[in-house]
């Protein structure tokens, strides 16, 4: 597992390449909750979210070789835009596997970066491709499963913990467990007394189940938030949570989607499902624990308008 000392050192190393994202009091979400709320603007980050940080990480990490060899990464769409974009930066050829579903924006953003991008059936068969294309030669930049990535997204937690007033619960979003991991290292060392709280959506419940069963396991994938459909966590994210987190709450799609809608009426930001499921999940933990200030880290913001209009529809149907 990694410690504070990691996220410490990766802060220095991203430091020039990535935002100092804004932490902020938010009347909205206070009035519509009930509590006093922070959120953490990680929606303003270079590229729409959070993964710029890791993806920079793990690039200023290579070695002359593997920096020729040109990376590889497998995403549900922020990753891979974080890494096209970083990697066009840093002038590093990079190749970025997609399944089908994921956001057409985040096609279009990566390959505009300079990537190559290769879609895949579904998230099971992206990771099969890209394993491929690893043993070819390329370069793997995990989404999730490398210290070096995981440290960097542990910045975020930092951040937060030096800019924040007051917290007892911050919520984090969950896909393969990148985020949660480097957020609870830092705060759990920040932060000592403040409660952190996974969140995962029905039909992408890696997490839940890999601690459910005592380690990683395969899951089904139903649900509409692509940036959050990992068909399995890591060995090293499932640790962090197991050991540091206080639970991980599932709520439905249709719940995440009207997240998305409260987060702009409210609190006027156009956030992503990945972001709006951590509203029906703090208003479970509001109805449990009664007197908290909340933190929510709102890590993305790479949906359009036509997509959130879409679902809304759905679900209202």
């Amino acid at each position: 597992m990694i410690g504070i000392e990691d996220v410490e050192a990766a802060a220095r190393v991203i430091e020039g390449h990535v935002v100092r994202t804004p932490t902020v009091t938010s009347p909205g979400l206070s009035e519509l909750l009930g509590a006093p709320v922070t959120a953490k603007l990680e929606l303003l980050q270079r590229t729409g979210s959070f993964k710029a940080r890791g993806a920079v990480a793990k690039l200023l990490s290579l070695t002359e070789a593997e920096r020729a060899a040109g990376v590889v990464a497998v995403s549900g769409g922020n990753h891979g835009i974080g890494l096209a974009v970083m990697a066009g930066a840093l002038h590093v050829k990079a190749t970025v596997v997609m399944p089908r579903s994921a956001p057409k924006r985040a096609v279009e953003v990566a390959e505009s970066a300079g990537a190559a991008v290769h879609l895949a059936d579904d998230m099971a068969g992206a990771f099969a491709l890209t394993e491929q294309l690893r043993a070819e030669g390329s370069t793997l930049v995990h989404p999730f499963d490398d210290p070096a990535v995981i440290a960097a997204q542990g910045t975020v937690g930092l951040e937060l913990a030096e800019d924040a007033g007051e917290l007892t619960d911050v919520l984090v979003s969950i896909g393969g467990g990148g985020l949660i991991s480097g957020v609870v290292t830092a705060l759990r060392a920040e932060r000592p007394d403040v409660r952190i709280w996974g969140v995962e959506t029905e039909g992408a419940e890696a997490m839940t189940a890999a601690l459910a069963a005592g380690g990683p396991v395969a899951v089904e994938l139903s649900s509409i938030v692509s940036t959050l459909s990992a068909p399995a966590v890591s060995e090293l994210t499932y640790r962090h949570v197991r050991e540091l987190v206080e639970d991980v709450l599932v709520v439905p799609d249709s719940e995440a989607v009207q997240g998305v809608l409260d987060l702009a009426g409210h609190a006027k930001l156009w956030a992503e499902p990945a972001a709006g499921c951590l509203l029906p999940a703090a208003r479970r933990i509001l109805a449990e624990r009664g007197d908290v200030k909340l933190g929510l880290v709102v890590c993305g913001g790479n949906a359009t308008p036509a997509d959130v209009m879409a679902w809304a529809d759905r679900f209202r149907g």
